[in-house]
């Protein structure tokens, strides 16, 4: 397939991109500044000038391609404000890609976080939050999934609080950038809350397989480790930086601080059975002694 990458230099979307190369696809990548199209281009990628905000970009990119994957994202959370025009300005472009692709049954892959269930294991089958700072996101993916009833297989990938890889990324990656600003290794409550985690590089094996495989409106997750306790987190942080680690009020995450607090394990069992995807790359706990002091 050509696919049409939002995203597609970050992280996350930087093993997506090598992922889908890997195996025989070819990717148009949206990009947003000359060091994004760079990084594309020496990836291997073709690139489309533009950002998550201009939709007529969007459109073109969509209508080119043979499927789309859509990982961008502001991620800025500096305030609940920034945070709700983050979520705006996503759900624009989601839903101007989704209305390019309407009645082609092409694929569409979205992305958002996995759910929590008080007291288990969130599964596949439990529905997204659509109140609270992420309840917008949670919409989003629905309006997505919906595109089902419309000519587009729609899927969404999960993922968890933190994707992973050398020890940068996702809530570990706040936690540790928030411990070299203040001093300490921090972690709100007692710290047994448990946070899922996943490797950037088995995220992308995913993100292709439900590209290629999934049904119409299915949701999956990507998740290796089901919860780390977020004081183990902390303390390996801490342990590498040379910081001391404990408990701090949960507003020094700042709009994050509630969902931070929650203890929120998943599990992706159906997708491994389903899509036949397994995990390979080192755990979140054993990634984070890639951490520099």
């Amino acid at each position: 397939m050509q696919v049409f990458i939002t995203g597609g230099t970050g992280l996350i979307g930087s093993a997506v991109v090598a992922e889908l190369l890997g195996n025989g696809h070819t990717v148009l990548a949206l990009a947003r500044s000359d060091t994004s199209a760079r990084a594309a281009e020496e990836a291997g990628a073709k690139t489309l000038r533009g950002g998550l905000a201009d939709l007529d970009v969007l459109r073109a990119g969509a209508a080119q391609a043979d499927g789309v994957i859509h990982l961008a994202f502001s991620n800025d959370f500096s305030s609940a404000e920034a945070v709700a025009r983050s979520v705006a300005e996503e759900t624009a472009g989601i839903l101007a890609m989704g209305e390019e692709l309407a009645g082609t049954d092409r694929p569409f892959v979205v992305v958002s976080g996995t759910p929590w269930v008080p007291g288990a294991a969130s599964t596949e089958t439990d529905p997204l939050p659509l109140d609270g700072p992420v309840g917008g996101r949670g919409r989003t993916v629905m309006a997505a999934l919906e595109l089902a009833s419309r000519g587009v297989r729609s899927t969404a990938v999960r993922l968890p609080r933190t994707v992973h890889n050398r020890g940068e990324g996702g809530f570990a990656g706040l936690l540790t950038a928030i411990a070299r600003q203040s001093g300490v290794s921090g972690y709100p409550g007692d710290g047994t809350q448990r946070w899922p985690a996943v490797h950037a590089l088995d995220a992308a094996v995913l993100f292709r397989l439900a590209l290629e495989q999934a049904p119409a409106g299915t949701a999956w997750h990507a998740v290796a480790d089901e919860g780390d306790a977020v004081r183990d987190i902390a303390g390996v942080i801490g342990r590498r930086l040379g910081l001391p680690v404990a408990s701090v009020p949960a507003e020094t995450f700042g709009p994050l601080g509630a969902i931070f607090a929650t203890d929120q394990p998943s599990s992706s069992a159906r997708t491994r059975e389903t899509l036949g995807w397994e995990p390979r790359h080192p755990s979140l706990l054993a990634d984070l002694e890639n951490i520099q002091p």
